[in-house]
């Protein structure tokens, strides 16, 4: 497993944990504090713009979690994965996205740039 494989895992765990106060804390061990995030819904910096996002998401998807989907392509300082938005209970996603990851070269999350392939309708 390379530490960027390991590094998406713990990017995707943040996207899942439900304490605010403990995901705070893992934002702020795992991103840069200029680190940037952007997608098709939201382009933020820095760890509260980051927490935003996330907890807005977890807000909208209750009952949902996110799941590395397939294997990471990772080289050098830069990875990129698919992931999903799956019922926490089971069941088919009903979001897939594709992020790509790019660290600061000292192990923390510089840039984030998601993209949206599959999302429900009205989201």
């Amino acid at each position: 497993m390379s530490d960027l494989t390991e590094l998406a895992g713990r990017y995707i765990s943040i996207w899942n944990e439900p304490d605010e106060t403990e995901r705070a804390a893992a934002i702020a061990d795992l991103y840069t504090t200029d680190a940037t995030y952007t997608d098709p819904l939201a382009d933020v910096s820095g760890h509260d713009g980051i927490a935003a996002v996330i907890t807005g998401a977890r807000q909208q998807f209750t009952g949902f979690e996110f799941k590395i989907l397939g294997d990471v392509d990772a080289n050098h300082h830069i990875a990129r994965f698919q992931w999903e938005l799956v019922p926490a209970a089971g069941g088919e996603n009903i979001v897939i996205g594709f992020d790509v990851i790019a660290t600061d070269g000292a192990g923390k999350l510089k840039t984030v740039s998601g993209f949206l392939d599959k999302v429900p309708a009205g989201a």
